[in-house]
């Protein structure tokens, strides 16, 4: 049999980053930066008026109060985006809008609320320091200066700051596009009678939603018999869109192994029994010799959790991640557990507790794969395959799944 990790091994030397590629602002949302960004220019390119008010010398300002205010005379005013501010001399003032370049010879901005909102003379009450209430050149980013560092993943927040340096376009690793196939006469589709015999296909809209969970584009065929033409042709036309092909079921014993008889006479797929539980049976190589494919068992729970161990760091290298994994915490087992001997066990658990004190509770029995105990996990509880038992209170890694 084969090891957790070797497997994972493989299915990674498949998972190169893709190909940088330059993108709209808009479609670059969830993408992964290339390249460094640096500033092409300073960032705001002049001082600003950090609030609405009046732009003053702070100097003509000192001592200002409430009850011994300094009266200035109002020049102009200057509103956001004012080519040419002006500028002011001594005991002047410019009324001036957040987001306005301030005067030559400003240095400081008084709040409306700190004036008696005069026209032509404004009366002062309070004082302000060289720089208040100012957003000052290059105060954000200096001109050359890396704005963003290749490998964030991007989001509104760098959106913001690449238009607000201009950037139109950026360079990303795009996101993988990933076909998820189900194979398996018995499948149904969701909301159709489903008759004798028949199972309704969850590993398909499972899997195809985990593949949009890490960020990926998920195209998701109809459940495919197990017919060995209709499969090879399945899969063939499936190669113009995919970057990665994800199959799930057709790997039984006996007569529906119709995955690994499509597979394997091409020299470039290897299947292997894993070390893993749930699950044992999993695919790894090239399809046609070029597009990686990764076949998952049939059975949903041990199919999701294959995903969780194997695919998704696949697919977040192919996206251009350094950080691949799900964060671990260790936690104690709130009941004793027998596990498969001679097989790393995922159990779905539910975390609670804080930092230095959190708590595993299985959702589910041993020895079980129930869709219902993975929908109420929060993390997988990980037990070493050298254990055929846990005891309660011990203290074990769990990969964490969602907040709880």
């Amino acid at each position: 049999m084969t090891e957790v990790f070797d497997h994972l091994e493989r299915v990674l030397d498949l998972a190169h980053p893709l190909p940088p590629l330059e993108v709209r602002l808009a479609d670059a949302v969830g993408c992964v930066l290339a390249h460094d960004v640096p500033a092409l220019a300073d960032l705001p390119e002049h001082d600003l008026a950090g609030l609405d008010g009046y732009a003053v010398r702070s100097f003509d300002v000192e001592g200002a109060s409430s009850g011994s205010p300094v009266e200035l005379r109002v020049l102009d005013s200057i509103g956001a985006g004012e080519a040419d501010p002006g500028a002011i001399v001594e005991l002047t003032a410019m009324r001036i809008a957040s987001g306005a370049p301030l005067p030559e010879g400003a240095d400081a901005v008084v709040a409306l609320d700190g004036t008696n909102m005069g026209d032509a003379l404004v009366s002062i009450h309070r004082q302000v320091k060289p720089g208040e209430n100012v957003r000052p050149t290059a105060g954000d980013v200096e001109e050359g200066q890396v704005a963003l560092n290749a490998g964030v993943r991007i989001d509104a927040r760098h959106i913001a700051l690449l238009a607000g340096l201009g950037y139109g376009r950026v360079v990303v690793h795009p996101r993988p596009r990933v076909v998820v196939v189900s194979v398996g006469d018995e499948l149904v589709e969701p909301g159709k009678p489903a008759g004798p015999g028949g199972v309704f296909d969850a590993n398909g809209h499972a899997l195809t939603t985990a593949v949009q969970g890490v960020g990926a584009s998920a195209f998701r065929v109809s459940a495919v018999p197990d017919e060995h033409v209709e499969l090879r042709e399945t899969l063939e036309d499936q190669l113009v869109r995919a970057d990665m092909i994800v199959t799930t079921g057709g790997l039984s014993y006996g007569a529906n192994d119709t995955v690994k008889e499509v597979l394997s006479p091409l020299g470039t797929v290897r299947f292997d029994n894993v070390r893993i539980s749930p699950g044992r049976q999993f695919g790894v190589g090239r399809f046609n010799d070029d597009t990686p494919i990764l076949c998952l068992p049939g059975e949903p729970v041990s199919a999701q959790i294959g995903f969780e161990i194997f695919i998704r760091p696949a697919l977040l290298a192919m996206s251009g991640y350094a950080e691949l994994y799900r964060p671990t915490v260790s936690a104690r087992l709130t009941r004793a557990w027998d596990s498969p001997s001679g097989r790393r066990e995922f159990i779905p658990v539910k975390l609670s507790g804080h930092p230095g004190d959190y708590r595993a509770n299985p959702t589910g029995s041993p020895h079980t794969t129930h869709l219902s105990a993975l929908a109420q996990a929060n993390a997988l509880m990980v037990v070493p395959q050298d254990r055929d038992r846990v005891e309660q209170g011990e203290e074990l890694s769990c990969l964490v799944l969602s907040e709880w």
